[in-house]
Order: structure tokens, then sequence, then C-alpha cells
């Protein structure tokens, strides 16, 4: 179920309620932490602006948007995968990265997923597991597990994601922010390098998937924003954010370029500051900002939001760590303009929820391939 608000409210500016970052001002809200990215080339591009933007006040080049597996990137390691192995744009694509800043108080981390769930996740949790424990996971997989898995892959997307938002929930310690990215509004025409087949005979598969991928991409985002929410998951609605910003998408309908980037991770900083209580600074910022067009998703029109979220379970998790559930549209948290209501309470909501009701078997660690066959950097 889609809801398609009409005749809304004209809304202010996302300029007026989103922070735009300095490098050292990321660097303060990092300090210490422990960021792991994971999903596909939309994903990897948030890793690599927000490795860029900790170092420097500068946007990414295109040809560093297109990249892909290369050995280093501001001073980032290649850890598996990519030039390290084979590149193509088959689902066995891997790629790990790492950033480790200089006076080694950043840590970045990026896989490249072509599933939201799979055995190679497994091996990515367990690292994750026996590793340091992160502070902030940034996730999102949907083009991928829509288009390359068969004509049930709608079914299949649905199943993995209740999957990996329990694997998570599992996994992850409970002072961690997890934040799903929903995706970003296709093209119309869509020419992207992961709807390139494997196998010449799934051609015939695809052809007729790649029209009405931009629909599926929507109810997408219903679920996995709805699944998110039932266990105090934050969500960031990128969907919405760009939905008019079709001069800064690329022309193969689903990249985007330094522009948007940048915004997007405004965004996303903005909300991980929120989510953590940090107090940001108030300044006025000009329309010509090179780094924020002020027509990135501020016109008005027809805006596709997911249906109602459950209401925030009070919790006993002590204070201090991060409040959900949100789901973050710029706006203040309490959206009266939106089908449904998700305020930003005062206190932590977290709560790990009961599974007795829905149990889904889940294998034992040692049954996965570890996830990478590198030396971590550092």
């Amino acid at each position: 179920m889609v809801f398609c608000l009409e005749n809304e409210e004209l809304r202010r500016p996302l300029g007026s309620t989103m922070v735009h970052f300095q490098a050292s001002e990321v660097q303060q809200l990092l300090h210490n932490k422990f960021v792991v990215i994971l999903g596909d080339s939309i994903q990897r591009a948030v890793y690599k602006d927000l490795v860029l933007l900790l170092q420097k006040d500068s946007l990414l080049t295109a040809a560093q948007l297109k990249a892909k597996g290369e050995l280093s990137f501001e001073q980032d390691q290649l850890v598996a995968g990519g030039q390290l192995g084979e590149l193509h744009n088959g689902t066995q694509y891997r790629e790990v990265r790492q950033f480790c800043s200089g006076s080694g108080h950043h840590l970045v981390r990026f896989y490249f997923l072509t599933r939201v769930y799979s055995e190679y996740l497994e091996g990515v949790l367990e690292e994750l597991t026996y590793g340091p424990a992160p502070d902030l996971v940034i996730i999102n997989s949907c083009l991928w597990d829509l288009s390359r898995y068969g004509r049930c892959s709608m079914e299949s997307y649905r199943e993995n994601l209740e999957r990996v938002f329990m694997r998570m929930d599992q996994v992850l310690p409970d002072s961690c922010l997890l934040v799903w990215n929903m995706a970003m509004p296709l093209g119309e025409r869509v020419t992207g390098g992961f709807l390139l087949p494997e196998m010449l005979h799934f051609l015939t598969q695809l052809q007729p998937l790649a029209g009405s991928l931009r629909r599926d991409v929507v109810e997408g985002n219903f679920y996995s924003a709805t699944l998110a929410g039932d266990h105090c998951f934050d969500v960031l609605d990128l969907h919405f954010h760009f939905r008019h910003a079709v001069q800064h998408r690329h022309r193969d309908g689903v990249h985007w370029d330094q522009h948007a980037h940048r915004h997007l991770s405004h965004l996303l900083l903005t909300h991980v500051a929120d989510a953590w209580g940090v107090e940001l600074p108030k300044r006025d910022y000009p329309h010509e900002d090179c780094s924020m067009p002020p027509h990135l998703g501020c016109s008005p029109g027809v805006n596709f939001v997911p249906g109602p979220l459950p209401p925030p379970v009070p919790s006993p998790i002590p204070h201090g760590q991060h409040r959900g559930l949100a789901v973050h549209r710029g706006m203040p948290r309490c959206i009266h303009t939106s089908p449904y209501h998700v305020p930003r309470t005062g206190a932590p909501c977290r709560q790990r929820p009961r599974h007795s009701d829905r149990l889904i078997h889940t294998y034992k660690l040692d049954r996965w391939p570890p996830a990478h066959s590198g030396t971590w950097p550092g």
C-alpha cells in the first residue's frame, strides 16, 4: 500500500531544517566512532562522500563516483574484492573497503552487497561480532534484490528483510544506531550495470522486469521501512528527499551526481546527530552553496510515503543510548501532514522485540565462509 499525498501544504526548503556539515564538524561528530556502511554502488558513493568529508570540504569528482574496486580512494584501502579479485557485474561481486584516519579516531568500513540477506552477509555479521562493535550501521539493498533473483524477487526480498533485521537485532549492541536508507527514486529508463545478466537466457526475464522496477522500488521501500520500524531501527527516506531532483540523477536512471551525494551526507549526518542527541550549529546557508542545490527535494508535488509504522515502545535502556524510531524527512519529528504520526521522544525507545510469534530459522555462524580473505589495515 502506498499513500499518495496531493495538495499538501507547501513546506519550507530542506535547507532550513538540515545542517550543512563542515569537515571539522564531521570529525567531531564521528570522533572515536566505528561506522559500517553496507549496500550497492549507491551506498558505496555514500561511503566515499563520508570518507572525503571526514578529511576536507570538497565534493567527489565524477571519476571518483564512477570508479569501483580501486585499490585506494582518498587514503582508504581496498581490503578484499574489487581489483584484488575480478571486476564484474555478477551477484557474486565483492568489495570491502576501509578508511582509518591518521589520528586513529575515525574508522569507516564498506561492504558491497548484492542481496540484503545471504551467506555472505552472515560472514559480515560474524566479523562484526568478533571484531570491534560498530557505533553506526548504514544499510540499504533493494535494486539488486528486485532485479537479479528471479520472478519471485519481491517475496524473497520481504523474507530477507525480516531475516536481516532480526539478525542485526541479535548481533548489534543496543548502543549501535542502525539507519536504513530507503532506495532512491529511479528514472523512467534504467540502464544501470546491476541489470546486466549473468546468463544469456536471463535476458528475457530482465526485460519486462526493468519496466516495472520503479514501482517495485516503491513497494520494496514500504516493506523495508515497515520492517525496520518493527525492530525500532531508524529510517532515512531518500525516496522522498530526492523525488524532484531529476537533474541530479545520471542518465543511467540509477546513480546520482556529487551534489546529490553531498546533500545525502548532510541529511544522514543531521539524522545521526539528532539520534545521538548532539546539538548542531545553527547557520544560514546561501543557496549558492555548491554542496546543496536549492531545488534538491524542495519542490511541491506528489509525495509517496510508506504506510503506518508502529509507535515507539517504552524501554528501560539507560540514558545515553540512541533514540529511535524515526522516519526522517528533514522536517520536525511530528509530521502533521503525513498519513502517520511519528514523534521523536526525549527518551530512548530501542527495545529488542520478542520473536516467538514469527520465528525464522537461522543457521549457525560456523556454516558460513569468511566475508573476505584480506587483512584489515591498521
